[in-house]
């Protein structure tokens, strides 16, 4: 029996419900039941896929190919259970579907309206293939009163009234400000948001309140009596050093077993959260740090690069180092842009991307780290620009470049029109959507024997998640291995490559997926542990 936990949120945007949910789950989990997340995102597109990234952040890929909020990262971080395209919905996929159906001829003529039509097709959503879960939690994107966000209000209002309350569950989040000029945190806006959340008929059986510092007990009881939860369903969640705390601070609150309680179930286990303080005590003892350079193009929004950044967290955390970032726009080093930002940093990573602007700095940066013997990282259109640097001046390729800016003379980087996955071979068009255009998902890669790479990865064959459109050309694999510029890693078909290395130096990679979506503080990516192994080497040599 799946019992259902929804989060909501209130007061702000921004409170962090996915972690939130993340962390609740980790807990769960941690008490020996099977968990699964969900996210319900309000807005119109279909998914973040065309998006810009300064908007919206991240867009984190699943293993079977779906384009999906950042939030699911979080999910995966916390719990390890793989995402699946049926774990993210929006308002544009659920008007799609109901807009088809209504043209399929499905509802027999009726007034196609928001109720039924719409709440039915989200229920469905929320009931469909919870895959043995013992808990589904489901997340709500937005805040209460939110017009976008109605139908899905009202959707888990109707859903939970139908599973009853042994069933399903409701937890608020909200905000407690702390006002100076007064001296104490503000309940005010954590009643308005309940109110609000209860116009559409939804009562919070529990109340998650952000606050910068400890709320004193008479406020906790103020917020329970006014909002109309039990006093102990007010749990605190206060700020912390690090997200990976949160499970050991929710737990301190006794938030997972106010839950349980209130599913009826036994919760005078403990459970075990030996994998968080683990984790917290690296976090806080490092034995030493290391400074390593993120060259990309979106980084006026470091939620771009979530996943990335938690990726070299976890890297600094299986070699117990700090890892400090410096977020570098790509577009300084171009013209006459100096390089002397990365001179004293242990490595360089140049992250994925899409367009013209920025890829000529992210080719300086790459030439930067291979002359100066600087451990470097290139990710997707990282690993592209590595190689058309190598081309250039290595290979004596003036005019290397790639066709995702237009007409070039050496196609070193090129559109790719098919491919294989598993058995099938899979087409794009120019006709095809902007999604529809890219190789999306987990694909299957072969590393060459003896190669960094095997040796990082310790097995043959691995299966990665990518997003991209443009690939590198394989007719120019013998010249670049002529100059050392390996191609160490290939699909099945050994049409695409998929990871190419220097010799000769301390640590340059380049790989055309993305190894940053599926790192876990618990289980490190391969990639980045060894990258920031190096790191630490460079640091020794600085």
């Amino acid at each position: 029996m799946t019992r259902f936990i929804f989060i909501t949120g209130g007061v702000v945007s921004s409170l962090g419900k996915g972690l939130a949910s993340a962390a609740l789950g980790a807990l769960l989990q941690a008490r020996g039941f099977k968990v699964r997340l969900r996210k319900l995102d309000p807005y119109l597109n279909v998914d973040p896929g065309t998006m810009s990234p300064t908007q919206h952040g991240e867009v984190y890929v699943t293993d079977d190919g779906a384009e999906t909020d950042l939030d699911l990262g979080h999910y995966e971080r916390f719990t390890g259970v793989p995402s699946r395209q049926s774990d993210n919905v929006t308002t544009g996929r659920i008007y799609s579907t109901v807009i088809a159906r209504e043209r399929h001829g499905d509802y027999l003529g009726a007034t196609v309206q928001v109720i039924p039509h719409v709440t039915d097709a989200i229920k469905e959503f929320l009931a469909a293939d919870p895959g043995g879960a013992d808990f589904l939690l489901c997340e709500i994107g937005g805040t209460v009163g939110d017009i976008e966000g109605l139908p899905f209000l009202e959707a888990i209002r109707q859903f939970g009234n139908e599973l009853g309350s042994e069933r399903a569950m409701y937890i608020h989040l909200t905000l407690l400000p702390y006002i100076p000029t007064a001296g104490e945190l503000k309940t005010k806006p954590t009643q308005h948001s309940v109110k609000e959340l209860l116009s559409v008929g939804i009562q919070p059986d529990a109340l998650l309140c952000r606050a910068d510092r400890p709320i004193p007990s008479e406020e906790r009881r103020k917020i329970a009596q006014f909002c109309n939860v039990r006093p102990e369903a007010v749990i605190q969640a206060l700020d912390v050093d690090s997200i990976y705390q949160v499970p050991i601070a929710y737990h301190a609150e006794g938030m997972d077993r106010m839950v349980l309680r209130y599913f009826g179930l036994d919760a005078s286990q403990e459970p075990d959260l030996s994998r968080w303080t683990d984790i917290m005590e690296r976090i806080r003892k490092p034995e030493g740090e290391v400074r390593i350079a993120v060259v990309g193009k979106y980084t006026a929004l470091l939620d771009s690069y979530k996943s990335l950044s938690e990726a070299l967290t976890h890297g600094g955390i299986a070699n117990n180092v700090r890892v400090n970032l410096d977020w570098i726009s790509s577009e300084i080093f171009e013209g006459d842009g100096t390089l002397e930002k990365l001179e004293d940093v242990h490595g360089i990573l140049v992250p994925g991307g899409f367009g013209e602007r920025g890829a000529e700095g992210k080719v300086a940066a790459a030439r930067f780290a291979r002359e100066k013997g600087v451990p470097y990282f290139g990710i997707c259109f990282g690993m592209q620009m590595a190689v058309i640097e190598v081309a250039r001046h290595l290979c004596g390729i003036a005019g290397a470049g790639s066709t995702e800016f237009g007409q070039v003379k050496d196609p070193v980087v090129g559109l790719m029109t098919e491919w294989m996955r598993g058995n099938e071979r899979e087409l794009r068009t120019g006709e095809d959507n902007l999604g529809g255009t890219m190789r999306l998902g987990a694909y299957e890669c072969k590393l060459k024997s003896g190669s960094r790479v095997r040796g990082i990865y310790g097995t043959e064959v691995i299966h990665e998640r990518h997003r991209h459109r443009y690939e590198v050309n394989i007719n120019y694999r013998k010249r670049l291995e002529d100059v050392g510029l390996m191609v160490c890693g290939l699909s099945p078909d050994e049409q695409l490559p998929e990871i190419v290395e220097l010799n000769d130096h301390p640590w340059f990679v380049g790989v055309q997926f993305h190894p940053e979506l599926k790192s876990k503080p618990f289980d490190p990516h391969p990639l980045f542990s060894s990258f920031i192994e190096a790191a630490v080497a460079q640091s020794r040599l600085v």
